[in-house]
């Protein structure tokens, strides 16, 4: 333990160098934009940049990267929660109950709760990363295919069951997003499936075309098509700040959440998304005002996926420094900027490279600090983006959905696309059907079929790969507990009644 706080010790002692805090001032700068951006994620930000650093020292490049890679975090919190955009996969969730609270005049507490959030649960997965990296790395890997794929079984099932008026809604929101995953080659048999003969389609659906068509578009053309029949139901924002009462119900929600993002970091089972509803479904379970959900926005519903998604992001770096396994876009490419360098992340990075890696994690506190500094007194101002007329806001919101779109292919094919997933989304809007299971059914329905297969190629073709191994079985228990014991509940409270 001592050595690893005297390493920690020479790594800030680089980190805090004036040239390396200005790499991560403008990472965390630039990655807050990105967030913010709806369609422009980390993962295109950094690889946009890379070219542009190659010729910079590898460790300040390394702090800017990762600066980039936590300001994407917070900064796609402010439009989920302002404009029911998510700039990111990951505050997708963010957006369910963050938006419901800005429409009822509390944008200022669900701003403030998911940046301090942020931060509690981004410094104690630092702290984690720190003392544990290699043993949770070497736990994560003992994992197979077959707890891979009950882990998405599990994730589906909760869901399926939070989100949406009903279960039947909740379900058929989700087949069309695994519907929509099955659309490209076959992973394993290089088949082209439902593609209709485009050959725009040979590489599947874009996860963040489908997620901005069904929030930002379909945000955009609700409001254009249904302005004025509906009456409009955000009220003035009252305060840029958490009363007592919000902090007592904020702060368990961030270490409930802390602790089920980080495990998922270390896995490769879909990134931040599986861990931020699970700890929706949590505090919604938990909650003790469960009336709020879904109407005027619970601030739990805001604290937990928030810090659940920057827990699993900081998390993502265990993996990836200890083993050299990319468990997200973003470290995937972070993946390649060290092997740009002649680096190459595993066991021996540590030995070869110790002053790069201490640094590296160091810059992570420094960079957290820098997040929060910056967010909290941006609160007001992000919030006054609510008092913009709503024509220009929405012509804006399209215009950047489309821009950010155009900009991952530059295909006129992926706008097409774009417009028919945004039509969609303002059906399912209309007739009540939740949006945000259309995106972690395709983004989790083709990991979950190929480690499906997996599974069953190493037993054999025998479905009992499923119950012969401890991880899986006890997975197993949990998929059933899952799903049968809110309505053993449901029927307990009916016959006592």
């Amino acid at each position: 333990m001592g050595d690893i706080g005297q390493q920690l010790l020479q790594g800030f002692a680089i980190a805090a160098t004036p040239v390396h805090l200005l790499w991560a001032l403008l990472g965390c700068l630039i990655g807050t934009a990105v967030g913010v951006l709806p369609g422009i994620g980390p993962a295109t930000a950094v690889a946009m940049l890379l070219p542009i650093t190659l010729k910079v020292d590898p460790t300040a490049s390394m702090i800017f990267f990762a600066g980039i890679y936590y300001g994407a975090m917070y900064g796609g919190s402010t439009t989920s929660i302002l404009l029911n955009t998510p700039g990111e996969a990951g505050s997708m969730v963010t957006a369910l109950e963050g938006n419901k609270m800005a429409k009822s005049g509390r944008a200022g507490a669900a701003l403030a709760t998911a940046a301090i959030g942020s931060f509690v649960a981004g410094t104690i997965a630092t702290v984690l990363v720190t003392l544990f990296a290699p043993v949770v790395a070497n736990y994560a890997v003992r994992l197979g295919p077959p707890e891979y794929f009950l882990l998405m079984v599990l994730a589906f099932c909760t869901v399926s069951s939070v989100l949406g008026k009903s279960t039947l809604r909740g379900l058929t929101s989700l087949f069309a997003g695994l519907a929509m995953g099955l659309v490209g080659l076959d992973q394993i048999s290089g088949q082209a499936r439902y593609t209709g003969g485009v050959p725009e389609l040979l590489d599947g659906l874009e996860v963040v075309l489908i997620a901005v068509g069904l929030f930002a578009v379909a945000e955009a053309l609700y409001a254009v098509l249904y302005q004025g029949r509906e009456v409009e139901t955000r009220n003035p924002m009252s305060k840029v700040h958490m009363t007592r009462e919000e902090w007592r119900r904020s702060w368990p929600a961030w270490l409930r959440a802390t602790f089920i993002g980080v495990p998922f970091g270390c896995i490769p089972a879909g990134g931040s998304e599986i861990p931020t509803f699970l700890s929706y479904a949590t505090e919604k379970k938990l909650s003790k005002h469960p009336e709020q959900f879904g109407t005027t926005g619970a601030i739990e519903g805001v604290a937990g996926p928030e810090a659940a998604n920057n827990a699993a992001i900081t998390a993502t770096l265990i993996p990836l420094l200890t083993l050299g396994i990319p468990t997200s876009n973003t470290t995937a490419i972070l993946l390649g900027a060290f092997q740009n360098y002649g680096l190459q992340p595993g066991p021996q990075l540590f030995d070869k490279n110790a002053a790069l890696v201490w640094a590296l994690i160091a810059s992570l506190y420094i960079g957290n600090v820098m997040l929060l500094v910056l967010n909290l007194p941006l609160v007001g101002l992000w919030v006054k983006l609510l008092k913009l007329p709503k024509a220009q806001l929405y012509a804006g919101i399209l215009i950047f959905a489309t821009v950010g779109v155009y900009g991952m292919r530059q295909s006129a094919f992926d706008l097409v696309l774009l417009y028919a997933i945004g039509l969609l989304g303002v059906v399912m809007r209309r007739f009540d059907f939740p949006t945000a299971p259309v995106v972690i059914g395709m983004i989790l329905g083709p990991l979950a079929e190929a480690q499906m297969r997996n599974a069953l190629a190493i037993g054999e073709g025998h479905w009992g790969v499923f119950v012969q191994r401890p991880g899986s079985l006890a997975l197993l228990v949990v998929i059933v507990a899952v799903l049968l014991l809110p309505r053993l509940m449901r029927l307990r409270r009916a016959a006592r009644a």
